[in-house]
């Protein structure tokens, strides 16, 4: 009997990259797809980069068509509406294209949805109500279908808020209190991609899967701070004394955070983050369990009874300082070419003209290099011109250095070493650039 093909539809997220592995590893034939992989993400020719989101019913109909797919497992969202993202455009007029390609494919196909959990009553953000609003359709549409609402995944791999939870407990810092006690129920990923082995391994017109909904989670309540207490312990950090945040910082982290997601950074934290974390995660996962037999991870199993590795311990510990890192390298540039160009012109140029280079050239370069200094900065503030910045920023360093080596040696010895601590910026531009990937 030939394996039943599965297509997962955001094949690069931290669950649907998991699943994809997991469900290869399984035997299944798995066809990945998004809108962007990693290379170290693509590790089969049936892991496909298309622009999901722009195609309609006839080419999705066509991609489960041409790879004979019997299952669609949808892991596709988006935290906030943004540029280049759209919770409407992703979590409901995606699904309803989606749920028309299915209908109309001639096939007998059954998607498998990951939503939220929660109920709609207590809905406040866009991300929750567009994805409840997919939820209806999915319902509505008679195709068969299993509606999967994961609690807080745990995974291997860290993103997004799991990646945060981890950098938390890495430092000896915590959410205020009352973030702290709200209810977290967590998932392990492999309880997820096992239901969906489960499902896909069950006849499409068994009428007890013909249509259900699950909260996938485990049974037993836990906090924001249980979850942080197991990464600690994970991390060797649970016997440091913490620090609890101020309620007014962790508002203005979120709204630091909206203001970097327009210049097309996705950190964490963000409004809408910060309202779901307000809410918590919990929900029932008894006809889940009693449905699949499947024995949910406790938080103890999924983190781990073993200690954290140098490679988690060292992301955890930069996850954070990442964000400083970029932010200090925009604010260097940007102001030190301000300066030279707006507040110390004179002094800028007069270090040239003391220096005998010819008086036509010194206001060009003077304003040429505080130019290019600023837009260094501008492209490192903005993501996808992020790595240009960087080279381009460590190029006109070293520029700066070997050019004052050869035309003016003795600012090397200058009392502020200017020039010497230009050495340890273009380190930290090194860094900035080798960790700049995000997944």
């Amino acid at each position: 009997m030939n394996p039943k093909t599965i297509l997962v539809l955001g094949a690069s997220g931290l669950i649907g990259r998991f699943v994809t592995d997991d469900l290869r590893a399984r035997g299944f034939r798995v066809v990945g797809v998004a809108r962007s992989l990693s290379p170290a993400q693509t590790m089969s020719a049936l892991d496909i980069e298309l622009p999901i989101l722009s195609l309609d019913a006839t080419a999705l109909t066509r991609l489960m068509s041409e790879h004979s797919v019997d299952i669609v497992v949808n892991c596709l969202g988006v935290l906030q509406d943004g540029p280049g993202s759209d919770t409407n455009a992703v979590h409901r007029d995606f699904v309803a294209r989606l749920l028309q390609a299915i209908t109309g494919s001639g096939r007998a196909v059954r998607l498998v949805h990951i939503s939220i959990p929660g109920t709609a009553a207590a809905d406040r953000t866009a991300f929750a109500t567009t994805k409840r609003e997919a939820e209806r359709l999915i319902a509505a549409s008679g195709a068969p279908h299993a509606i999967l609402r994961p609690g807080f995944v745990i995974a291997p791999s860290a993103y997004g808020g799991s990646a945060m939870l981890r950098a938390l407990a890495a430092f000896p810092l915590d959410l205020p209190g009352k973030e702290m006690m709200t209810p977290f129920q967590p998932v392990a990923v492999e309880d997820i991609s096992a239901t969906i082995a489960w499902l896909a391994a069950r006849d499409i017109d068994d009428a007890s899967v013909k249509a259900v909904s699950w909260d996938l989670m485990q049974v037993e309540p836990v906090t924001m701070a249980g979850v942080i207490k197991k990464f600690r312990l994970a991390f060797g950090t649970g016997g440091w004394p913490s620090i609890a945040m101020p309620a007014f910082m962790l508002d203005l982290g979120a709204k630091i955070g909206d203001l970097a997601s327009y210049l097309g950074w996705m950190p964490p934290m963000r409004s809408t983050a910060i309202a779901e974390l307000r809410r918590g995660v919990t929900g029932d996962p008894s006809a889940w369990i009693a449905a699949t037999s499947i024995a949910p991870k406790t938080l103890a199993e999924t983190i781990g009874r073993h200690p954290a590795t140098i490679q988690d311990k060292w992301f955890a510990r930069l996850f954070l300082v990442k964000a400083l890192i970029v932010a200090s390298l925009v604010a260097f540039w940007i102001v030190s070419g301000f300066i030279a160009l707006f507040v110390s012109y004179r002094a800028a140029a007069g270090i040239l003209s003391a220096h005998n280079f010819p008086p036509a050239l010194v206001d060009p370069i003077t304003i040429g290099t505080s130019l290019m200094d600023m837009s260094i900065g501008v492209l490192i503030a903005f993501r996808r011109t992020a790595a240009v910045g960087l080279v381009a920023g460590i190029a006109a360093s070293l520029g700066y250095m070997f050019g004052a080596a050869i035309l003016t040696p003795d600012l090397w010895i200058e009392p502020l070493g200017a020039l010497v601590k230009t050495g340890p910026a273009i380190v930290l531009m090194l860094v900035a650039l080798l960790i700049l990937d995000n997944r």
